[in-house]
């Protein structure tokens, strides 16, 4: 099983660096400006483009239940307890309203929307390009692999997770018997090792950064030759667009 979301062939694979993280950052801006379901519906159906020319689907579709659950916990949340509009069913604090459900959805679309423009650029952006683009838009070189340090961790540790419950099965630990407690309590003994293969992997990594210099001053390159085409002039072009629009829709008083 792949625990990475990059997906190579894709078409969106070719761009700059530099031009995918500014357009993951503009479709955040965009999606943030504004918490109407109906203004939401062109910016997700974008996204799902954009999904469709990274080869992001089968990413989205390995996500959909962390995506249905996000927006169907916000819905319910933000329906129940939206404070403005006329009620038309009222229990205690819990009051439904046609403007509550319709701000719900508007919210519970929102953050699906900011997943989904993360799954995008996760899916067609490598962990090693993600680093260039941050240290070329001005962040210091540290403070870059720090951040993309947490995209590449995160898939290890659960690799490494999965290794050890695996072992635990094969030695005839059952995970799976008795209630949710009960299972979920099965599981504690797997931290000891994961925790102990992940300070491992770090004093591995300290001694690995260092032999390669990681504390040097000195001008960092890249070993890959990125180059900006006109693709990526368009594509910013596209994106800085539609980030314009909303944004004049948002000082109009149209979202």
């Amino acid at each position: 099983m792949t625990l990475g979301l990059y997906v190579e062939g894709g078409r969106l694979q070719g761009l700059h660096p530099v031009t995918k993280l500014l357009g993951m950052l503009a479709l955040f801006t965009a999606t943030f400006l504004t918490d109407d379901v109906v203004a939401l519906l062109p910016l997700a159906a974008l996204i799902a483009l954009l999904g469709a020319a990274a080869g992001a689907l089968g990413n989205f579709a390995r996500l959909r239940g962390l995506l249905l659950l996000v927006f169907g916990m916000t819905f319910v949340i933000w329906s129940l307890f939206y404070p403005e509009g006329d009620p038309f069913l009222v229990r205690g604090p819990l009051r439904l309203s046609v403007e509550g459900m319709r701000f719900a959805a508007g919210i519970g679309l929102k953050l699906v929307a900011f997943i989904g423009v993360g799954i995008v650029f996760l899916s067609a952006t490598r962990i090693e390009e993600f680093a260039y683009a941050l240290h070329r838009i001005g962040l210091p070189h540290k403070v870059a692999f720090t951040i993309t340090l947490t995209f590449r961790l995160v898939p290890v540790f659960l690799d490494s997770a999965t290794s050890v419950v695996q072992a635990q099965r094969c030695r005839g630990y059952d995970f799976d018997r008795g209630g949710p407690l009960a299972r979920l309590r099965r599981y504690v003994p797997i931290l000891v090792p994961v925790f102990v293969g992940a300070l491992r992997r770090a004093d591995g990594m300290a001694i690995a950064l260092d032999s390669r210099g990681f504390q040097s001053a000195g001008r960092r390159t890249s070993f890959a030759p990125y180059r900006f085409a006109a693709a990526d002039a368009a594509a910013l072009l596209a994106v800085a667009g539609v980030t314009a629009g909303y944004g004049w829709l948002w000082r109009a008083g149209g979202l």
